[in-house]
C-alpha cells in the first residue's frame, strides 16, 4: 500500500527521492511553523480564544496541505494567510466594528466565489486584466499595512495628538524587547537560517522571561484546546449585505493574487507549471485546493488560507512533488499539543513576525518599471500603497488605486488600456466610497 501511495506522487520522473522530499518537508515546517501562534495572538485580538484559535490554525494547515500534497502533487503548504487575518482583526472587526462572526462569513463568501472561479477560466481572465503594476502595488500595500499593525503592537509606532503617530518610548522594557526581537530575526533571515522566524521568537521569548516580561511556561505541550467557541459560529446572512460587498471582493481578490504569486514563484524555482497563459493540470488543482481550504477554514473559525510562499524553502532543499506538502502537513500535528509553549509568548516577540513579512511583500515594488510607468498608474500605485496603512483598511487602498486608475486612463483618452475586469472592479470599488 506504501508503494502504491509513493508511486501517486511519481518521485522518479520528478527527479527527487523519498529522502529529498521528507528534508524538503521538514524544512518548509520550520519555515512556516510561526503561523500558528502569531495567528492565535492576531485573531484573539479580535475577540476570538486563542486555545481555539491555536487548534484551528493547526488543524486547517494540516488538511490544507495534506490535500494539497494529494490532490495536485504539489509541494505547497498552506495555512492562514498573513495579511488577511490582519484586516480580519485590525480592519474589520476593530476598525469596522463587525462581529467576528459576520467577518468569518464574509471569509467564507470570499472563498465559496473563488471555489466556482477555480473550475472557469475567470480567474485567468481576472488576472490578466489587472496590470501587474497594480497587482505589485497591492501586495506591497497589505506589506505596508501589516507592518504598521505591527510596530504598533510593538510600541515602536505610538498615537499622538498633534501628528496622528510618533516614535514610541523606548525606556519601555517591552519596546526594546521588540527592537531585539526584530533585529535579531531580520539577521537570522538575512544568513537564510532555516526557520528563522520560530527561531527569533523563541528566543525573544526566552529573553523576554529572563527579564521579566511573561512568564516561561511550566510544560510545553498539553492536550489541545476544543475549537467548538469557534467552529461553525460564521454568520453568513449578515454578511450577505451590500455594504460588505466590496469587502468580500477585496478578500477574494487578495486571495486570488497571493495564491498565483505564490504558485508563480514556487513554480518556477521547481519547474513545475507551464510558462504563459497555458495553465498545468497541476496548478489548477492547486488553485482549486486553496480555494476550498479558504472555505474549510472559515468553518473552522479562521481567516483566509493561501498558499505559503515559505513553500519555496522547501522546494530550494529538493521537495519536488506532494510528498513534500504531506510530510510538512503531517508535522504540524506537533503544533497541536504545543499552546503552553504559544500562550506563554510575550507580545514583543510575535510581533516582529508581522513587520519583517511586511517588509517582504514591500519588496515588491522594486519589480515594478517604473522607466514606463504612466501617471495613472503611478498614482494608482501610490494611493494603493499610502491608504491601505493610513486608513486602516485594505478595501479602502485597493479602492482608491482603481478608482484612479480608471479616472485618469480615461481623463488622458487611453481607452484602450481599459478592459472589463478594470472597469468591473472599479464599479466595485466605488461602492466602497458611496457606502462609506
Amino acid at each position: 500500500m506504501a508503494q502504491g501511495l509513493l508511486a501517486r506522487f511519481r518521485l522518479e520522473e520528478r527527479g527527487t527521492t523519498v529522502r529529498t522530499e521528507l528534508i524538503a518537508g521538514l524544512t518548509t515546517f520550520l519555515t512556516m511553523m510561526y503561523i500558528v501562534p502569531v495567528n492565535g495572538f492576531i485573531m484573539a485580538d479580535a475577540g476570538l480564544p486563542m486555545g481555539a484559535v491555536v487548534t484551528a490554525t493547526a488543524l486547517i494547515t494540516i488538511i490544507a496541505t495534506v490535500f494539497n500534497g494529494l490532490w495536485s502533487n504539489t509541494p505547497v503548504a498552506m495555512s492562514v494567510g498573513m495579511g488577511l487575518n490582519a484586516y480580519f482583526t485590525y480592519g474589520l472587526v476593530l476598525g469596522m466594528k463587525i462581529p467576528w462572526q459576520t467577518a468569518l462569513g464574509i471569509v467564507f463568501l470570499s472563498g465559496a466565489i473563488f471555489v466556482l472561479l477555480s473550475f472557469t477560466p475567470f480567474r485567468v481572465w481576472v488576472m490578466h486584466s489587472i496590470p501587474m503594476d497594480l497587482r505589485r502595488a497591492i501586495s506591497a500595500g497589505i506589506g505596508a499595512f501589516i507592518a504598521f499593525i505591527g510596530l504598533k503592537n510593538l510600541g515602536i509606532v505610538v498615537a499622538d495628538k498633534a501628528t496622528f503617530v510618533t516614535l514610541g518610548h523606548f525606556d519601555k522594557p517591552e519596546v526594546l524587547l521588540g527592537v531585539f526581537g526584530l533585529l535579531l530575526t531580520l539577521i537570522l533571515y538575512l544568513y537564510r537560517i532555516r526557520g528563522a522566524f520560530i527561531l527569533g521568537v523563541l528566543v525573544t521569548a526566552v529573553v523576554g522571561w529572563i527579564v521579566g516580561i511573561g512568564h516561561a511556561p511550566k510544560g510545553l505541550f498539553s492536550m489541545p484546546d476544543s475549537i467548538a467557541p469557534i467552529a461553525l459560529h460564521l454568520d453568513i446572512p449578515s454578511a450577505l449585505s451590500l455594504a460588505l460587498l466590496p469587502v468580500v471582493i477585496t478578500f477574494l481578490v487578495t486571495d486570488m493574487f497571493d495564491t498565483l504569486g505564490t504558485l508563480t514563484a514556487v513554480g518556477a524555482r521547481a519547474g513545475l507549471f507551464q510558462e504563459g497563459d497555458d495553465v498545468d493540470k497541476s496548478l489548477e488543482r492547486t488553485l482549486e485546493a486553496d480555494a476550498l481550504a479558504t472555505v474549510t477554514g472559515s468553518l473552522l473559525g479562521v481567516s483566509t488560507t493561501t498558499s505559503f510562499i515559505e513553500s519555496a524553502s522547501g522546494v530550494e532543499a529538493g521537495g519536488r512533488t506532494g510528498l513534500t506538502a504531506v510530510v510538512t502537513g503531517l508535522l504540524f500535528l506537533l503544533t497541536l499539543f504545543m499552546l503552553p509553549l504559544f500562550k506563554a509568548i510575550p507580545g514583543p516577540a510575535i510581533y516582529p513576525v508581522l513587520v519583517i513579512v511586511g517588509i517582504l511583500m514591500f519588496t515588491e515594488l522594486g519589480k515594478m518599471d517604473y522607466s514606463q510607468m504612466d501617471l495613472a498608474t503611478a498614482s494608482a500605485a501610490f494611493l494603493t500603497v499610502m491608504l491601505m496603512p493610513l486608513t486602516f483598511s485594505i478595501t479602502n487602498g485597493l479602492a482608491a488605486g482603481f478608482v484612479a486608475y480608471t479616472i485618469l486612463k480615461l481623463a488622458g483618452g487611453k481607452l484602450s488600456d481599459l478592459n472589463l475586469g478594470i472597469l468591473l472592479i472599479t464599479a466595485i470599488s466605488l461602492l466602497v466610497f458611496i457606502l462609506h
